[in-house]
């Protein structure tokens, strides 16, 4: 008899024999049990969880002699045909090599005969999201109503892919990853029935690097106990084969979180010179420190963690050395780093370029105390002037400016002043008006100005703004000397005066202000805060006080 492989000779031949996919196999027990079992199933989930061997038990059950039964007999004849893969009403079809819409119309049109000794004609497609959009169309009438003779069952990896039309008219059914140490547990099951002496940390070693697949583990089982008689051997077979060694994982994180940058790198040099897969060592570094993050957050934590016992304490204890921040730190690194190692024509050299970042990045602050040092930034940026305020000619441009005071008329008694001052006001007004009848830009900029006096057939006025508006005003200074003339009734000449205090004042206030924002980029709480949430600054803000000074 030609051999058997781990993976076809254990493959679990009733529901109580598929590991860790009880939430699946109870239900279509379930479903047997009371005679509301659907008529098209869709088993989902990664490669190796037991998708389709699921599919050929609840074949078996429905087929069976006995049944419908909740376990098949695995002794009549439909149950042993199906088992050994030669049953004439069951067929598996493979998805990504029979997708044309011509052999699901051939499947349609031999569906109309009846089963040739089983109860159901039972179709298992694997792979299904394979097929083409043309064939899933041709499916749909008959998935939707088949005949009462035939039931569909599909297995697939990218459940995402297959039409929602196709979705809806199935009862769907997600595997999930199994367990680390489910497949330890049932490697060293088929140890002991094979009568092979496999030490227990190859068996951990094989179980971790199938990622949740049990056809993996036992292929990379299979492949170990083939290679070699003795346990000696096969544990350096599995270390070859499995290439990261989890204790040299460990000892890199441990010499990461002690600065240790001479020792990691002579870790990496034997990593390298034992011709271990780089960039696989890479990605256990960053899982180990992803368990790490996870374990701080307590005990109940520990079940998010799917490693044996003993490495999780291992875990544990490495993690009580350093802080949340900082363990949070060196992951984010890692994981932003993943693709220099793995596109790298010598990882080597990326990998010791990312060690060394890692022993020069200063160790982070718990947010609590970035909180209270950005605090301290804040005050101090704000205290760098006395009390914070800017000086008096800040403040008096600060508030709300103040009429400037209209000289007395030449030739006008001092006691007319106020007199005056009301005339002038005004009659400006006027003038303004006027001129913002004929452009309203002008008009807008000449109602901010303020008339200072008239001084014979001299006006001053004090034009706000930027030298914009002065120039505006220049520009069209016989406007409003014309519309002067007319509202004064004499010929009025314009002076313009450029309100030269207050731009000084803007100038300088702008220039404390981009002085308060250098200082706060510039303080290094700052880049620690940027190096931590791996951040950008967008923009920097700076809260105007009430006295007209800057508040950072």
């Amino acid at each position: 008899m030609a051999y058997l492989v781990f993976a076809r000779k254990y493959r679990p031949q009733t529901f109580a024999r598929v590991v860790k996919q009880e939430h699946v196999t109870r239900t279509l027990q379930n479903a047997i049990e009371s005679g509301r079992l659907a008529h098209a199933i869709l088993f989902a989930g990664p490669r190796g969880t037991g998708k389709t061997t699921i599919a050929r038990i609840l074949a078996k059950a429905v087929n069976c002699s006995r049944g419908p039964a909740t376990e098949p007999c695995n002794r009549c004849r439909s149950c042993r045909e199906i088992t050994a893969g030669g049953a004439a009403d069951v067929f598996e079809i493979d998805g990504a090599s029979n997708n044309s819409v011509d052999q699901v119309r051939e499947l349609r049109e031999n569906l109309q005969y009846m089963p040739a000794h089983s109860r159901f004609k039972i179709y298992i497609i694997d792979e299904v999201h394979m097929l083409s959009t043309a064939a899933f169309n041709a499916l749909l009438k008959t998935l939707e109503e088949p005949p009462e003779h035939v039931m569909f069952m599909f297995a697939t990896t990218e459940p995402h892919k297959i039409p929602i039309t196709i979705l809806s008219r199935c009862q769907r059914h997600d595997l999930r990853r199994i367990p680390t140490q489910a497949i330890i547990d049932h490697m060293a099951w088929i140890c002991r029935q094979e009568k092979v002496e496999l030490d227990e940390k190859s068996l951990k070693d094989i179980a971790r690097s199938s990622d949740g697949s049990m056809r993996d583990a036992l292929s990379l089982l299979d492949q170990v106990v083939a290679s070699a008689s003795d346990r000696q051997t096969m544990a350096e077979i599995t270390r070859m084969l499995v290439m990261a060694d989890i204790r040299k994982v460990y000892e890199m994180a441990a010499s990461i979180l002690a600065n240790d940058i001479a020792g990691s790198l002579r870790l990496l040099a034997g990593v390298y010179a034992r011709g271990d897969d780089l960039h696989r060592f890479y990605l256990e570094l960053a899982s180990a420190f992803r368990h790490m993050n996870v374990l701080r957050l307590g005990r109940q934590a520990r079940a998010l963690v799917d490693l044996p016992e003993d490495e999780i304490d291992e875990l544990e204890k490495l993690a009580a050395t350093a802080g949340q921040a900082r363990l949070q730190q060196i992951f984010d690194t890692l994981v932003r780093s993943e693709a220099a190692v793995k596109l790298a024509a010598q990882p080597r050299l990326a990998f010791e370029m990312i060690l060394v970042r890692l022993s020069r990045t200063p160790p982070a602050l718990p947010i609590e105390t970035l909180i209270d040092k950005i605090d301290q930034v804040r005050r101090a940026v704000t205290g760098g002037g006395g009390d914070g305020r800017p000086d008096d000619g800040q403040k008096s441009h600060g508030k709300t400016a103040a009429a400037p005071r209209i000289e007395e008329v030449a030739g006008a008694p001092g006691g007319k002043d106020s007199e005056d001052r009301t005339t002038l006001a005004e009659t400006w007004k006027t003038v303004v008006a006027t001129v913002a009848g004929q452009k309203p830009s002008l008009g807008a900029i000449l109602e901010k100005s303020v008339p200072v006096a008239l001084q014979g057939q001299e006006l001053t006025v004090e034009v706000k703004g930027n030298g914009f508006a002065v120039k505006n005003v220049e520009k069209n200074k016989t406007l409003v000397e014309k519309a002067a003339t007319r509202a004064f009734g004499r010929p009025v000449g314009l002076r313009i005066k450029a309100d030269v205090e207050s731009a000084k004042a803007k100038k300088k206030q702008k220039a404390a202000l981009q002085r308060s924002k250098q200082e706060a980029l510039a303080h290094p709480l700052v880049a620690d805060a940027l190096e931590i949430f791996n951040g950008k600054i967008y923009d920097v803000r700076v809260k105007q006080d009430k006295t007209g000074g800057n508040n950072p």
